[in-house]
C-alpha cells in the first residue's frame, strides 16, 4: 500500500536527504558496533574459545544471525520504533562475534585495505544510484537469482572445502554485492520520495535502510577479502 507523502513534490529533495542521513547514520553505528565487538573477541582468548572453540556454538550464532534479519524484516510493522533499532545493534553485535574469526584468518593490514576498498566501492555503486535517470526496477530479479546462487554455492563449498569455488563464488559475490549496493540505495530512493505516514513510520523505514544497507557492505567486504585478504 503505498504510503501517503508528507511533503509537497518539490520538498521531497529535501525529505530524500533527511531520510538517506538516518538511513546511513544507523548503518554506520552498525558497522561501528560490528567492528568493536570483532575487535574485542579477537583479542579475548576466553571470548575466542567461547565463539570458535566449538563449531556448533559458531554455526549457532550464524543460525541467530540469519534468524534476526528475517524476524525484524517480518516483524517491521509491528515493532515500534525503538525495538527495530535495538533489534538492528543487537544484530550487528551478534555479526562482531562470528567476525573475529576474520582477524584470526586473515592480516590487520589486509583486513584494513580491504575495508577502504570496500567502502570506496560502496561509495561510488551509492552516488551512481542517487545520480542516475535509470530505472534499476529490472535489476532486482536479475541480482536475488545471483544472490541465491551464492548462498547455495557457499553452503555446499562448506562441506566440499573447495578453493576453486570459494574463488568462484567470490568474484560472483562481488558483482553481486555491488549490484545491491546500487538496487537497494534506489529503491530507498525511490520510497523516500512518496514520504511516510508519520514519524515513527519514517524512523522504522530508516532501520530497514539501514539493515538492507549494512548487509551489502559486510557481504561485499567479505567477498573482496576473499579475494585480496593476505591469510596468516
Amino acid at each position: 500500500m503505498d504510503k501517503p507523502a508528507i511533503f509537497p513534490i518539490e520538498g521531497s529533495i529535501a525529505a530524500t536527504g533527511e531520510f538517506f542521513r538516518r538511513v546511513y547514520n544507523w548503518m554506520g553505528v552498525g558497522l561501528a558496533l560490528t567492528g568493536v565487538v570483532a575487535f574485542f573477541t579477537a583479542t579475548s582468548e576466553p571470548m575466542l574459545q567461547l565463539v570458535l572453540g566449538n563449531r556448533w556454538m559458531f554455526y549457532g550464532l550464524i543460525i541467530a544471525q540469519i534468524g534476526m534479519v528475517i524476524g525484524l524484516s517480518a516483524a517491521i510493522n509491528r515493532l515500534t520504533a525503538v525495538q527495530a533499532t535495538l533489534l538492528f545493534c543487537a544484530y550487528a553485535a551478534l555479526s562482531g562475534l562470528t567476525f573475529a574469526s576474520i582477524f584470526v584468518v586473515y592480516t590487520a593490514s589486509s583486513i584494513a585495505s580491504t575495508f577502504f576498498i570496500t567502502a570506496g566501492t560502496f561509495t561510488a555503486m551509492s552516488v551512481y544510484a542517487h545520480v542516475t535517470k535509470r530505472d534499476l526496477t529490472s535489476w532486482g530479479s536479475f541480482l536475488f537469482m545471483g544472490l541465491i546462487g551464492v548462498v547455495i554455492a557457499s553452503v555446499v563449498n562448506i562441506f566440499l572445502q573447495s578453493a576453486m569455488v570459494t574463488w568462484v563464488v567470490s568474484c560472483i559475490g562481488v558483482l553481486v554485492f555491488t549490484g545491491l549496493t546500487a538496487y537497494d540505495t534506489w529503491s530507498l530512493k525511490q520510497m523516500a520520495r512518496y514520504g511516510f505516514a508519520d514519524e515513527e513510520t519514517a524512523r522504522k523505514a530508516g532501520i530497514i535502510g539501514a539493515l538492507k544497507l549494512y548487509l551489502d557492505f559486510i557481504n561485499l567486504f567479505l567477498m573482496l577479502l576473499n579475494l585480496l585478504g593476505d591469510r596468516r
